[in-house]
């Protein structure tokens, strides 16, 4: 597609920002408190704790060094052998590029687009280190096999949740389904902290305190008690003890060096307030959904990317499928490019990209994917930054291009399409 504006486009932002997120800024500068490392940012770590059923959430910078440091709460060892959707942007696993292990791509369910439970059961064994997942579009992943056979043979869960912000599945939210959740705020995500920002959401405590020390500039470490401690120099004055904690253990083995990877106060701020207006912001993706999935479920050649009774679609993407062969969906992105409405295919094969098959990876490991984004998949705009206006021009876009595009089938012809419409 050429680089041009849309009457209907992807957003140029996932969310919404308007006076309460000014207003909490404004709190947050009038207070003369610290930018960094404040209340701001434990009130967000709680509030989404609570929010996602966690027993922790430790805010990062991104989602991608959320990612980053869940799969080092792995511990990877030469040799292991890691499971991976192929179906997802490239951050969600490019941190195996780093590490000497086996990457399985395991392939989808062509209904939902998420790595596939069979193939995983097929697939794990006690050589299998850990599951890294999306929930693809918002649609949650069938994490209940998933996490069960990875359990049997030891395996640790990786959520990117990047998507699953206002999804539900049989009354649990993901990042709380697996062993660890990795969420990102980025600018384009369903909620936003000022364009960048990432969090993690896990149970085990020992977790968090790895965790808490990496993101603060501390390295990674397996202590042990000095056998013989060194005396510490006698403090300048009584509250300057920070010899006495240099002293206090030696380092058995460093297993990553630490960073800075706080979150600001501001964008924390920011954070709280969106957690606030999640219901109502997914309520909207939700409502535009509805009205795409009305117009293109009278179709018979197209499939629907629609979840089952007690999943809750959180459409970060919409997405459907045409069914009526390549050459149909070319025409169909092409017809509804030329109206006006921008149309993505995400996400390209994993396996399939250079990096990857500079690893051993090729055409035919994962053939559902590879079916599926080359011959059927589109993606629309979906997003609450779009009018009503929008909304009902996308549809007619969508009628009129599916119209000209697939031959009128089942109970519903074309004149009574058309009828509908007028």
């Amino acid at each position: 597609m050429e680089d041009r504006d849309y009457r209907v486009a992807f957003p140029t932002r996932g969310s919404i920002l308007g006076a309460a997120e000014l207003a909490a800024l404004a709190d947050l500068v009038n207070s003369e408190q610290m930018l960094s490392d404040g209340r701001w940012r434990s009130a967000f770590e709680h509030r989404f704790r609570d929010h996602v059923g966690s027993r922790h959430a430790l805010s990062v910078t991104s989602g991608t060094v959320a990612l980053e440091l869940a799969i080092h709460l792995a511990d990877l060892r030469p040799g292991d052998e890691v499971i991976a959707t192929p179906q997802t942007f490239s951050a969600t696993i490019h941190p195996l590029l780093d590490r000497d292990v086996r990457v399985h791509f395991c392939d989808i369910d062509p209904a939902t687009l998420n790595i596939d439970p069979a193939q995983v059961e097929a697939t794990v064994s006690d050589r299998t280190a850990a599951i890294l997942l999306v929930h693809y579009g918002g649609y949650p992943a069938e994490m209940e096999r998933i996490v069960a056979a990875a359990h049997r043979h030891g395996a640790v869960v990786i959520e990117d949740c990047a998507h699953a912000l206002g999804a539900v599945r049989h009354g649990r939210r993901p990042g709380a389904l697996g062993d660890i959740g990795c969420f990102s705020f980025h600018n384009t995500k369903n909620l936003t902290t000022l364009g960048e920002g990432g969090m993690l959401t896990f149970d085990r405590d020992e977790w968090y305190v790895r965790l808490d020390r990496i993101r603060s500039n501390q390295p990674d470490v397996v202590c042990r008690i000095p056998q013989s401690p060194t005396p510490p120099p006698t403090p300048l004055l009584p509250w300057m003890r920070f010899s006495g904690e240099v002293y206090a253990y030696d380092y058995a083995q460093i297993l990553r060096a630490g960073t800075n990877a706080t979150m600001s106060e501001a964008a924390a701020a920011v954070g709280i307030v969106q957690l606030d207006r999640l219901a109502e912001l997914a309520a909207r993706r939700r409502e535009i959904a509805r009205r795409l999935d009305d117009c293109l479920g009278r179709y018979g050649q197209i499939r629907l990317h629609r979840p089952p009774e007690g999943v809750t679609h959180a459409y970060h993407l919409y997405t459907f499928f045409v069914e009526a062969g390549q050459a149909a969906r070319e025409h169909l992105v092409k017809a509804l490019d030329r109206s006006g409405v921008e149309v993505q295919l995400r996400y390209f094969p994993l396996h399939l990209t250079p990096e990857w098959r500079a690893r051993g990876h090729r055409l035919g490991e994962c053939p559902q994917a590879e079916r599926l984004w080359f011959d059927q998949q589109v993606n629309l705009p979906c997003h609450p930054g779009m009018t009503d206006a929008q909304v009902d021009y996308l549809v007619e876009a969508v009628t009129a291009a599916l119209d000209e595009t697939l031959p009128p089938t089942g109970p519903t012809g074309l004149d009574e399409r058309a009828a509908a419409r007028a």
